[in-house]
């Protein structure tokens, strides 16, 4: 009887109002919490917003600063150089030259259109002649012998078939009415060149001569761009191969024309 009597009166206590009073404080303020009119609920909510921000910004690792040449960092005002796009672009590269990509991390082109303009120039007239000389070069070791044996002259290739260079040797054999010949055309291209830029004024195109004979050159403005390009472009592969062609045989002491995979 007495143990029956104790169950009754836990059994009273446990579903009584005092013994869940906490869990009745706990839902209050959970209601509290939960309401969205109440001033606390909005500073809670704020507060995990921040909370939430907050640990994203550490848990995403930001996108790294790219220090410039000058010391600054972030994206330079001038942009970035298409050649080298960890780089800025120079001022003076704008891309209304032809054949511009942005390269010239030494600062050779200058600071004004000036400079940039004399020194397109020098670039024109360097890979033009490179250019001939690139085909020149082996063409003469391929042919030089075969023609002077046929006038009855003497060979002015070295004694390893190759041609005379100041790495090769043999430039002393050459007749010095050659090089006032080439000096002659040097000095006859130059004048052409001046007479053009009189001639066109501020229309002149850089490294324009008038010796168009087969006219190649278009005559709408995006044609001319786009042939000037593909020149300077071939030039500056001209340039490459025929440092390329000097290092090579002064390396191998062979002529070029055999170090192809084929015979030539």
């Amino acid at each position: 009887m007495k143990s029956t009597i104790s169950l009754l009166t836990f059994f009273y206590l446990l579903t009584s109002s005092s013994s869940f009073a906490p869990i009745a404080s706990i839902s209050r303020t959970t209601s509290l919490y939960a309401d969205p009119e109440s001033e606390t609920t909005k500073t809670t909510q704020s507060s995990e917003t921040e909370r939430e921000a907050l640990e994203r910004q550490f848990r995403e690792p930001s996108s790294p600063q790219t220090k410039n040449a000058d010391g600054s960092f972030g994206e330079p005002k001038t942009g970035y150089s298409k050649a080298l796009p960890f780089l800025a672009r120079p001022k003076n590269l704008d891309g209304t030259f032809p054949g511009d990509a942005g390269f010239d991390p030494l600062g050779l082109g200058g600071s004004d259109k000036s400079s940039l303009a004399f020194m397109r120039e020098a670039e024109i007239k360097h890979s033009r002649l490179a250019m001939l000389a690139v085909v020149g070069w082996p063409v003469a070791e391929l042919f030089d012998r075969g023609i002077a044996s046929a006038f009855d002259l003497p060979t002015m290739l070295t004694k390893t078939g190759a041609s005379p260079s100041l790495l090769n040797g043999g430039l002393d054999r050459i007749n010095p009415f050659y090089w006032a010949i080439v000096l002659s055309l040097g000095a006859l291209v130059e004048y052409d060149n001046k007479a053009m830029k009189e001639k066109n004024g501020k229309a002149h195109i850089i490294g324009d001569c008038g010796y168009d004979i087969l006219g190649l050159m278009p005559e709408d403005k995006a044609g001319k761009f786009e042939r000037q390009t593909s020149e300077i472009k071939h030039g500056r592969i001209a340039m490459l191969a025929i440092v390329g062609y000097a290092a090579q045989e002064a390396l191998y002491r062979i002529p070029i024309t055999m170090q192809f995979p084929f015979n030539l």
